[in-house]
């Protein structure tokens, strides 16, 4: 019985997990430059005495789907999407420099440059960018962003930083929804990237496809709390006939 309700215990878990991070990708369906997390099993033997015949589900190293989003034209001069694989970078709320997909930008009101949802951006060397109190913000297809006060000449304020993951130290999501080095190390800027402008990348996720996989997971889960109810009826019998006397 024991090995019945602890692999179904470990698959109903599985179940469930997958379940969340389906809803969660689903919720984030409107989010620009989400990349929709991937959850991944695997079966695990339990070794020792008397247990080579049990499986676990373990979740192993999970990952993203790294398909672009659809770009969005707003037409908006502040909104850009990156092309090819390279990311914005931005500073997290914890202080590390991270990376997203979002190019959504506006002046805060220290005139600090943010995206739309408060991350402040960075320059290409690491550092935030400030923009003149009034000023126009014009931002080129290499990345470099200008400022224009009233009829006076624009004026170079830097270049956003783009950066490329390699394959020796790809990008990993951290549990705040940015993306960081799996070494933890600041990537170099990429002098090659770069802009669309007046657009903006949706996010990847295929909300019916990620609903008919919350179905299927949830139906998962069903099937492996039946076979947890089966063990214990089962458990429930033996222990009858064991008390059975004569």
């Amino acid at each position: 019985m024991d090995r019945l309700i602890y692999t179904a215990m470990t698959g109903a878990n599985a179940s469930a997990n997958r379940q969340a991070v389906l809803a969660n990708n689903l919720a984030n369906v409107s989010t620009n430059g989400f990349r929709a997390e991937l959850s991944t099993y695997r079966a695990v033997p339990v070794r020792g005495d008397g247990s080579t015949t049990r499986v676990m589900a373990i979740e192993a190293t999970p990952g993203f789907s790294d398909i672009p989003g659809s770009p969005q034209r707003t037409g908006r001069a502040m909104d850009a999407m990156t092309t090819g694989n390279s990311w914005f970078g931005v500073q997290a709320l914890d202080g590390t420099e991270a990376y997203t997909r979002n190019g959504s930008f506006e002046v805060a009101n220290d005139g600090t440059l943010k995206t739309n949802n408060g991350l402040t951006v960075l320059s290409d060397g690491g550092a935030p960018i400030t923009v003149p109190t009034g000023a126009e913000v014009t931002l080129g297809s290499d990345g470099t962003i200008s400022a224009k006060v009233g009829n006076q000449p624009p004026t170079g304020l830097g270049r956003l930083k783009l950066a490329t993951p390699t394959a020796e130290d790809p990008l990993k999501r951290g549990a705040d929804g940015l993306f960081r080095t799996t070494s933890g190390d600041p990537m170099p800027g990429d002098n090659v990237a770069r802009l669309q402008l007046g657009v903006i990348e949706g996010s990847n996720v295929n909300a019916i496809e990620t609903m008919v996989q919350m179905i299927q997971a949830a139906r998962q889960f069903d099937t492996q709390t039946k076979l947890m109810t089966t063990a214990e009826a089962d458990d429930r019998s033996a222990a009858q006939l064991l008390s059975m006397q004569g």
